[in-house]
């Protein structure tokens, strides 16, 4: 992931700079959606782990509940 974000910096720095071809930005496109699949994936995980405790002591794990769905 260290690699794609470093990618993904130089392909903006050089947009500024002098422009990319269209391959670049194909490249960067993809490299964006990767990266954002995989945020968006994790943030998901991580969501999936919270539980709450109601008001009568039962605990309700919103994962269970609400997530594990198929995103885009």
């Amino acid at each position: 992931m260290e690699e794609k974000i470093k990618r993904i910096n130089e392909l903006y720095h050089k947009s500024k700079a002098e422009g990319l071809t269209e391959a670049e930005k194909k490249e960067q496109a993809l490299l964006r959606s990767e990266y954002i699949a995989t945020i968006r994936s994790n943030l998901r995980g991580q969501l999936n782990q919270i539980s709450i405790q109601n008001e009568d002591g039962s605990v309700t794990n919103l994962g269970e509940k609400y997530g594990n769905k198929k995103t885009n």
